[in-house]
């Protein structure tokens, strides 16, 4: 079926920038969305960034005008650039994808903002 693995996660200071990439490997030519939830201690997992085409995504407001989703479709592959980090930023970020009407997650990677 389909495998989605995260990576680029780690320790960076308020402020500071990341760059997560989610690489799906499998049955991918049924894809029909993939982006990125987050889930902090104590909270629900919510929803950081979506595509759905080239030029359709949809951001949660926080991250609006900090965060960019973006795709390399040759490698299968979905970024997520995060800048202005903040505290608040702080979660395990999973990868999501909707492929042949089915719903796959990756592991998961930490994000800690903290100076």
């Amino acid at each position: 079926q389909v495998q989605l693995v995260e990576s680029g996660g780690g320790l960076v200071q308020p402020g500071g920038s990341l760059r997560l990439s989610c690489a799906a490997s499998g049955s991918i030519s049924g894809i029909n969305y993939m982006g990125w939830y987050r889930q902090a201690p104590g909270k629900r997992r919510e929803l950081v960034a979506m595509m759905f085409s080239a030029t359709s995504t949809r951001y949660e407001d926080s991250v609006k005008g900090r965060f960019t989703i973006s795709r390399d479709n040759a490698k299968s592959t979905v970024y997520l650039q995060m800048n202005s980090l903040t505290p608040e930023d702080t979660a395990v970020y999973y990868c999501n994808g909707n492929f042949w009407g089915r719903e796959y997650w990756g592991q998961g990677t930490q994000v800690t903002v903290s100076s």
